[in-house]
């Protein structure tokens, strides 16, 4: 019997991908219909005026103008105007 393991990989080296979560554009920028704004997991933003949240809680640009950010009742929100 073996009292020592083989000289194999180590168990510890595994890694996730990582998922590219965060703002994609910031307040001021100019947004398309269809852009990305937020990416998250959960809602650490809401969906405010021109933009809507899809089932992954992304939020996104439903009409073209500038992204604005602004805390409403303890809660950050992002418009596109």
């Amino acid at each position: 019997m073996a009292h020592k393991t083989g000289g194999g990989s180590t168990r510890k080296n595994k890694d996730s991908v990582s998922k590219r979560l965060g703002i994609k554009l910031y307040g001021g920028e100019k947004a398309e219909s269809g852009n990305i704004l937020v990416r998250q997991k959960g809602n650490k933003f809401y969906p405010g005026l021109g933009t809507k949240q899809g089932n992954d809680y992304t939020i996104f640009s439903v009409t073209t103008g500038k992204v604005e950010f602004k805390k409403k009742l303890g809660k950050k929100i992002v418009s596109v105007i």
